[in-house]
């Protein structure tokens, strides 16, 4: 298990994810069809080709996912006892085919639970970059989290 337990986390703690990700065109079709989201900025390049962008933008929410996702090794792997919130959500840059996802995250905050004496609170603060440092996502995440086993 490689997860921090509650008393581990500091405000202010940084861990720049060493694991990243090169999103692919299969990646983001798979995503919006297993999440029934038809959006042409997705799915139709000759549509894509007539917007802002250019081209096909990756599903947002596969891009909040992944930013997550790699996170979970280093910070709440086998110790989190489920997220209990997701806030401050922002997508500052599209993500496209072929951008690599790399993964900062920021402890923010650390409290006891007031109702759990055997678990803590922690809240997350996720950045997700593309290779050319350009933020991609944003999110504030609260987690619940296993104390040390006496």
């Amino acid at each position: 298990m490689s997860g921090l337990y509650f008393e581990e986390f500091e405000v202010g703690m940084e861990f720049h994810h060493a694991l990243t990700r090169t999103v692919t065109e299969m990646d983001n079709i798979m995503f919006s069809a297993m999440t029934h989201n038809p959006q042409p900025l997705h799915l139709d390049e000759e549509y894509s080709k007539g917007t802002m962008y250019g081209q096909r933008i990756v599903n947002s929410l596969f891009t909040l996912g992944l930013v997550i996702g790699v996170t979970v090794a280093d910070t709440t792997l086998g110790t989190t006892l489920g997220n209990l919130g997701m806030t401050d959500i922002r997508f500052k840059n599209p993500v496209f085919h072929g951008d690599t996802i790399r993964t900062m995250t920021r402890i923010k905050e650390v409290r006891e639970s007031k109702s759990r004496p055997n678990e803590g609170i922690v809240t997350f603060e996720h950045i997700g970059y593309n290779q050319r440092d350009e933020e991609v996502c944003y999110v504030v995440r609260t987690g619940l989290m296993k104390k040390r086993p006496a």
